[in-house]
């Protein structure tokens, strides 16, 4: 009876312990990225040709201190290498080091190579050559902290390397993973019971090949031609054969009992032919049925009701644009509750973020990492949706109350909205405190109307599951009040945790959806950030702004999704310049600006710091827009505090600003308090904080404050002609 350790990718090892136990392995105990077991010879064998999951299977032969390069020298020496290794033979080293005083892994091997190398000259003058490939042996060395385990590597190369690969894509799924996922999915079950298996972007065929042939129980090392224990002087050649007429016998009827079950398709012709190529590498083509067509395009084969659909979409890492991979993964989720009723999926997401955009409930979420990349693998079953609309429950007294209020709301502001053209407007504010809310609508001159639902903290003695039922009430009562069918209400909510109530992770569907205000338009996103893109208890700011901004040069610092640029374009501005540190607020930004016909040299986008531009910038700007974060903390610039920092940046305004200039500067910190003092030897300041807060904020008169800041006129001495600094538009 010996130890050994298996090596699996982290995630994998509750699977490893459960295989390896049914492969006969005794003591059995996971830890990270591994498992620890104990048997024969056999033992391990078995473990190389039939573990779907391990990357490596290890002997250990010492383990000692291994503080200095001598130490670990002297070590290796300890062990009698002729007992493994044949003088004429070859080895390879492979060395990892953790939280220890070795740490270059490449000086590692090479020193336990030349502890080897020299036992052997020592002895009899002669010694083994380095094969890196396929050696006789290879000698796994790992050091953490400053304690080394030598162990033999009976795989020689890892695992996952069935032998069947021919080709693979830009971003190949290792084997070792997608057995993972089969398993974790149920597949051997469900093909049990009849299933068809299917993979919609399918690349390689990886997910296809390893569920055909745990289908047909081939061992997953069959067709391998080398394993590291091949050349080792301990090979227990007749336990080797034994398993391997085992295995071959175990194959051969599994495949004659196989059925063509197997659907892949891939919007890639190359990668069709990629899978056909390694299937026909692995015995199994004739079970497959491969087409070009994209994955939104797929539909259950004919004669299958039931079954698994299972694929790895890409992440955004190494393939695709991680930006628009929520819309990826929300179309993919449309399509299997649509079409997939009955079956169960599997999806390897790249991210928690991207899993959210899939508009399906998983049952079961498991951590995997494909290589270094941490992934969420999500089960669903698919459920048919019912033909008979369900009745609704009665509303609760509280919440008949709530629509009370709401109707009420709307009655109140209706003709005024239509009669102001706006139709993006604040519903209600918590308006009932027990129902704390706030509920905004969306819109655009076509009538499509969106709703946008944001918690409020619910006092402290408000139980949680009450506070949930009252924001389920709110989101029901909103969208039948407001006629806004329930997948267009964006619910924003809040998590309870240490330091108190916070807003907890968000959808990441990379949905925009255009709407109007004030004839001009923009894209909000309702989803995935705390705030939309559209502030929209700056109305009446905005519309200030395109009043001032006519003939003027204008500046928009902390710019955001620059709404305000747009306005500011609209009402006859020379030009306008945008400054945000955020490269996705400024893409955004473009996108609003081109969406009203404004782009080209006279709308600049600069990704900057606010303060940093303008001690670098040397223009003159005869309208500067400032709504600053209440705080910020960036890595890529200073801290900012709008209350500790207002006067020092509005001064720096001052000094870009025209003599008959003028500065907006508003802010959303309720506590703010303007530094009069401060600023008063430079502006004319003239508080227009009430008369911006729009009709339908009435409740939150204090939502913001805005103030119009002018220069003295002996503070107006700019009017000499000035260098300018070209600058990089984005």
């Amino acid at each position: 009876m010996s130890a050994f350790f298996a090596t699996c990718p982290k995630g994998l090892e509750y699977l490893l312990r459960d295989e390896l136990a049914a492969l006969g392995a005794e003591d059995v105990r996971e830890a990270l990225a591994g498992v620890h077991f104990a048997g024969s010879i056999e033992t391990a064998y078995r473990a190389c040709l039939w573990s779907r999951l391990a990357s490596r299977i290890l002997l250990p032969l010492a383990e000692f201190d291994a503080a200095t390069d001598d130490a670990l020298y002297a070590g290796i020496q300890t062990i009698d290498w002729s007992t493994h290794l044949a003088a004429h033979g070859t080895l390879a080293v492979d060395a990892v080091a953790a939280q220890s005083k070795l740490t270059h892994t490449q000086y590692i091997a090479q020193r336990v190579k030349d502890a080897v190398v020299d036992q052997f000259r020592q002895r009899d003058g002669s010694r083994p050559d380095v094969d890196t490939e396929e050696p006789d042996v290879r000698i796994n060395v790992r050091i953490r902290r400053d304690r080394a385990t030598v162990s033999l590597d009976l795989a020689g190369a890892p695992l996952h390397r069935r032998g069947w690969r021919e080709l693979q894509g830009d971003a190949p799924l290792k084997e070792n993973l997608a057995a993972a996922m089969l398993l974790r999915a149920g597949w051997p079950q469900m093909y049990a019971e009849g299933g068809a298996l299917l993979d919609p972007m399918c690349g390689s065929g990886t997910l296809l090949i390893e569920g055909a042939l745990m289908a047909a129980d081939v061992a997953p090392g069959l067709r391998r031609e080398y394993f590291g224990f091949l050349g080792w002087l301990k090979h227990d050649l007749a336990a080797w054969k034994r398993l391997l007429d085992d295995a071959n016998q175990r194959a051969e009827t599994g495949l004659r009992a196989l059925r063509s079950c197997f659907f892949g398709s891939d919007a890639d012709a190359r990668m069709i032919q990629t899978a056909k190529r390694n299937a026909q590498e692995a015995g199994i083509s004739g079970f497959f049925t491969l087409d070009k067509h994209d994955a939104l395009n797929v539909s259950p084969p004919p004669g299958y009701p039931r079954g698994l659909v299972i694929t790895n979409p890409p992440y955004g890492e190494r393939l695709g644009d991680r930006a628009e991979m929520p819309r990826l993964y929300r179309a993919i989720g449309e399509t299997l509750r649509e079409r997939f009723a009955g079956w169960r999926a599997a999806v390897l997401a790249g991210d928690v973020e991207l899993g959210r955009a899939m508009p399906l409930r998983a049952e079961k979420k498991y951590t995997l990492y494909n290589g270094a990349l941490e992934t969420t693998l999500l089960l669903f079953e698919l459920h048919a949706r019912s033909d008979t609309p369900r009745e609704a429950k009665p509303l609760s007294e509280g919440a008949q109350m709530l629509r009370n209020r709401l109707e009420k709301n709307v009655r109140h502001l209706r003709k005024r909205l239509e009669r102001e053209g706006i139709h993006c407007w604040r519903a209600y504010d918590q308006d009932m405190p027990e129902y704390a809310a706030a509920i905004d609508v969306y819109g655009n001159a076509s009538g499509d109307q969106w709703l946008h639902v944001q918690e409020y903290r619910a006092p402290a003695d408000v139980p949680v599951e009450t506070a949930r039922q009252r924001l389920r009430e709110i989101v029901r009562v909103a969208g039948e009040v407001l006629e806004v069918p329930r997948d267009r209400v964006a619910l924003k909510t809040r998590e309870r945790g240490k330091g108190g109530s916070k807003y907890g992770q968000f959808d990441q569907r990379g949905e925009f959806v255009e709407v109007e205000e004030g004839g001009l338009n923009f894209l909000v996103n309702l989803t995935d950030y705390l705030d939309t893109g559209l502030f929209i208890d700056h109305r009446l700011v905005r519309a200030r702004l395109r009043e001032l901004a006519k003939d003027r040069r204008f500046l928009n610092l902390f710019a955001y999704t620059a709404t305000a640029s747009v306005y500011a374009a609209a009402g006859g501005a020379r030009d306008t310049t945008s400054v945000d540190l955020s490269g996705t607020y400024l893409d955004w930004a473009s996108r609003n600006l081109a969406l009203n016909g404004f782009s080209g040299a006279k709308h600049r986008l600069m990704q900057a710091d606010a303060m940093a531009f303008l001690q670098e910038d040397r223009e003159r700007y005869g309208v500067i827009y400032v709504d600053p974060p209440t705080f910020s903390n960036s890595k890529r610039a200073d801290d900012f505090d709008v209350q500790r920092d207002h006067v020092r940046m509005l001064k720096a305004c001052g000094e870009r600003l025209a003599g008959d200039g003028v500065i907006v500067f508003s802010n959303n910190f309720r506590r703010f308090e303007l530094d009069r003092a401060g600023l008063e030897d430079t502006f004319l300041i003239e508080d227009w904080s009430a008369a911006s807060i729009p009709f339908d904020f009435a409740r939150r008169s204090d939502i913001h404050g805005c103030w119009l800041l002018r220069l003295h006129p002996q503070e107006s001495p700019w009017e000499s002609s000035v260098g300018h600094i070209r600058h990089r538009s984005r």
